[in-house]
């Protein structure tokens, strides 16, 4: 009996510490909180008029996801304009981050596994300039931390102002990274053999999704397709929720090929003739009235990167849309460029979450290009 009892008190010990990590020499637990939510610690401080002035001027708003706008008054507030801000190019409006406050002396000890946390301590005993300090695993795993130390409320202010949006954007790289270390245990080996032949790049693309096209598309007078184009889709579909991923690669001709409405063109140029419907005659196209594109410039494998966000729609009688995002760069080596792009259908669903982790394949590429 004694050695029985043993036995269950170790098997439960091992369960227990079965899904913790280690930091440290330091056991770990799993963290808390779902994808894309973030805990701020900060005191409950009203802003002065002066204060309210610079929010004005960095042009800062808050809303609860609604077309209803709340005034900026506290410095939670002006936290929350930023990491709560409606993620661009959506059909509906999704924050960036879902968002909750806690004061700094209500931060305790059953606080502290939540996965993403943005501290702000302000203290003037302690600190005479600002300093903000980025750590991971801090508490439980996986999870974010980022710590601002502030002497005043009006010098975190004047930080959150010109720094905020790039703090937003460490949190979103740190749920990517996870979401790719979820990718790379089970990645679809065919699919990623045939991107590296066809385009000399690779991808973390999951085994739960599907090869549906890998070919050269012909030319075509109808959408003005050029010759040359290389096509590789495949999609994740399940239920009602699908989620697609298109590459395609075309000679690098034009000077003008990273810009927004070259891009743009080229992206109807291509899809459309690829991507149908149930209509007949219905084939996809892009949102320009109500959520035009948006581009921005990264570097992803050390590579000049156009990443463009917007909305995809089905035109010629088929009700269907959705939000994408592209990321385009050259293979000079080869003389061509290369596009990159996710889209996401899930009607009558949130948008944010799936899309999220389709683009989180595109910030996975490694490239290795040989002259073919």
């Amino acid at each position: 009996m004694r050695r029985n009892s043993i036995y269950i008190i170790c098997l439960c010990l091992a369960v227990l510490f079965a899904g913790c990590g280690k930091q440290g020499g330091r056991t770990l637990t799993s963290a808390t909180g779902s994808i894309y939510e973030c805990l701020v610690v900060i005191p409950n401080v009203t802003l002065s008029s002066e204060q309210l002035a610079e929010v004005g001027k960095a042009q800062l708003q808050t809303n609860d996801g609604s077309s209803y706008v709340e005034d900026i008054s506290t410095l939670y507030d002006a936290v929350r304009a930023v990491m709560g801000a409606d993620m661009p190019c959506m059909p509906q409006k999704e924050a960036y981050f879902k968002m909750m406050q806690v004061t700094p002396a209500l931060f305790d000890n059953m606080l502290k596994p939540t996965r993403n946390i943005l501290w702000v301590d302000i203290d003037d005993t302690r600190y005479t300039q600002v300093k903000a300090k980025a750590q991971r695993e801090v508490w439980s795993t996986p999870q974010a931390v980022y710590r601002v130390q502030t002497p005043s409320a009006d010098a975190f202010l004047t930080f959150w102002l010109e720094h905020g949006v790039e703090v937003r954007d460490w949190f979103v790289k740190q749920e990517m990274t996870r979401q790719l270390r979820f990718y790379r245990a089970a990645t679809d080996k065919d699919i990623r053999a045939r991107l590296n032949r066809r385009f000399g790049c690779d991808m973390l693309v999951p085994n739960d999704y599907m090869l549906l096209m890998d070919t050269t598309l012909e030319a075509t007078s109808t959408f003005g397709l050029s010759a040359n184009t290389h096509v590789l889709w495949a999609c994740n579909n399940k239920g009602s929720l699908r989620r697609d991923i298109v590459v395609y690669s075309y000679p690098y001709t034009d000077s003008e090929t990273f810009t927004l409405p070259y891009l743009n063109a080229k992206r109807d140029e291509v899809l459309a003739p690829l991507i149908s419907a149930g209509v007949e005659g219905s084939y996809m196209g892009t949102e320009y009235k109500v959520f035009p594109p948006e581009m921005r410039v990264l570097t992803i494998d050390s590579t000049y990167t156009a990443e463009v966000r917007g909305l995809w729609k089905m035109k010629g009688g088929e009700a269907m849309g959705g939000p994408y995002v592209s990321h385009t760069w050259l293979d000079a080596v080869n003389g061509r460029v290369v596009t990159a792009e996710v889209f996401v259908f899930a009607p009558g669903q949130k948008k944010r979450n799936p899309l999220r982790q389709a683009e989180a394949i595109l910030y996975s590429r490694e490239q290795f290009y040989e002259k073919k």
